[in-house]
C-alpha cells in the first residue's frame, strides 16, 4: 500500500507541476505581450482558471502527502483509542464532504452544457468546472490510501504533522523516530 501511496504522489506532484509551469508560462505571456503593447484578449481569463485548477489538484496533493488542515495537537492529547477515532471521523468528514463537492460539481457540469468562456467563445465552459469533480475523486483516493498508514500511526503514539516530518528532513526516518520518541 504504501508503494501504491508513493506512486499517487508522485503522479499528483506531476501532475502540480505541470500546472505551476503552465501558470507562470500564462502569466509571463500576459506581461511580456502587455509590455510590448498587444495585450492578450484570452489572458486574464486563462490565468485565473489555472490558477484554480493549480489549487484544487494543489489540495489533492496535500491530502496524499497529510499536509491538507488537521488538528494533530488535539488528537495527540486523546488516549489511544480516542485518538483513533478521531482520526478515523476526521478522514470519513473529508471524505464525504469531498464526495459531495464531486457530486455536485459533476451536476454543475452539466448544468453549463453549452456555455462559452468570454474571452475564448470556442472553449466550453464545462471544461473549466471539470476540475471540481476530478480534483474532488483525487483527494478521496489521496485520503483513502493515507488512511490505513495514519490509523497505525495513531494507534502507536501521537501524530506527527506533516509540517514537522518535513522539518525533520523530509524521509530522515531516524529523525521523525526521534521526535516520535520525544512525544511520547
Amino acid at each position: 500500500m504504501t508503494q501504491l501511496r508513493r506512486l499517487y504522489d508522485h503522479f499528483l506532484e506531476v501532475i502540480a507541476v505541470f500546472l505551476m509551469f503552465a501558470v507562470t508560462t500564462i502569466v509571463a505571456m500576459g506581461f511580456i505581450f502587455r509590455w510590448a503593447g498587444t495585450s492578450l484578449v484570452w489572458y486574464d481569463e486563462i490565468a485565473s482558471i489555472s490558477l484554480a485548477w493549480l489549487t484544487y489538484f494543489g489540495a489533492a496533493l496535500a491530502a496524499s502527502r497529510g499536509s491538507h488542515l488537521g488538528f494533530a495537537g488535539f488528537v495527540n492529547s486523546l488516549p489511544a483509542n480516542w485518538r483513533v477515532a478521531a482520526t478515523f471521523l476526521a478522514s470519513a468528514i473529508s471524505i464525504l464532504f469531498f464526495a459531495l463537492l464531486a457530486f455536485t460539481g459533476a451536476q454543475v457540469f452539466h448544468v453549463i452544457a453549452g456555455l462559452t468562456l468570454v474571452s475564448l467563445p470556442g472553449v466550453q465552459q464545462q471544461w473549466v468546472v471539470l476540475v471540481i469533480p476530478v480534483a474532488s475523486v483525487l483527494f478521496i483516493i489521496a485520503e483513502a490510501l493515507r488512511l490505513p498508514e495514519m490509523l497505525q500511526e495513531a494507534r502507536r503514539g501521537p501524530l506527527l504533522d506533516a509540517e514537522l516530518k518535513e522539518a525533520l528532513g523530509g524521509g530522515n526516518a531516524d529523525l521523525v523516530k526521534q521526535a516520535e520518541e520525544r512525544m511520547r
